[in-house]
């Protein structure tokens, strides 16, 4: 019989000691794949379209904003405006082709032709004013009165006036047909050259000759009549 020996050697390994199996990550879910370069842009340029929707949202109310402000302003000032108007203008009330009457708040009137107007004066000119004469007593008092052409006074003005309009307290347009426009008329006819004053006398009540008409008199307080020459 044949016997037949075998050797083992068995060589110890330092450290060797076995790492056991991890069995931890069995139950653990695939962690997701990193996103590809394609689909990160495509996020990139997504988000930046949000970007670009969220300022444009912020432009869009900031110009609704501003429009708003100004349609408040031009509604304002239309507002005002229509308030405050001037409207018609004043000057173009003047008849040119009529005889005006200014009234002032010192009592006296002028008649003549209104040529400028504005908000500083009226100029006149072609003017003529009443002049009142009184005489005899209180009990038996006599008034006249005269439409008497400018120019011929103490001072000689000329026949135009500016009259400070602070000192208006309106005027008026004159119908051909009245005492005054009538008396002018013949005053006019009277006087194709003009009125020519004659030598005056350093006295202020120096009779000058420049009624374009004269009033009758009465005997009775504060009454006049008046008559064409």
């Amino acid at each position: 019989m044949l016997y037949y020996t075998v050797s083992v050697t068995i060589k110890v390994i330092k450290g060797g000691v076995r790492k056991p199996m991890e069995f931890s990550n069995r139950n653990t879910q695939p962690q997701a794949a990193a996103p590809s370069a394609h689909t990160a842009a495509a996020g990139a340029a997504g988000g930046g379209k949000k970007g670009k929707a969220r300022g444009g949202s912020k432009l869009n109310k900031l110009a609704v904003l501003i429009g708003t402000v100004l349609m408040a302003i031009l509604l304002i000032a239309v507002i005002v405006f229509a308030v405050n108007a001037p409207g018609k203008k004043e000057s173009s009330y003047v008849d040119s082709s009529k005889l005006q009457a200014v009234f002032l708040n010192t009592g006296q009137v002028y008649f003549g032709n209104v040529t400028s107007m504005n908000n500083q004066y009226i100029v006149l000119t072609n003017i003529y004013y009443l002049q009142t004469a009184q005489s005899g007593n209180n009990n038996n008092a006599n008034s006249s009165v005269s439409l008497v052409k400018l120019g011929c006074e103490l001072h000689e003005p000329y026949d135009k006036m500016v009259i400070n309009r602070d000192q208006v307290t309106f005027w008026e347009n004159l119908q051909d047909s009245g005492q005054v426009a009538t008396a002018v008329k013949t005053f006019e006819k009277q006087n194709p050259d003009g009125q020519k004053c004659a030598d005056q006398s350093s006295s202020a009540g120096t009779n000058t000759g420049n009624n374009a008409q004269s009033a009758g008199s009465s005997n009775s307080n504060n009454s006049t009549t008046t008559s064409g020459n």
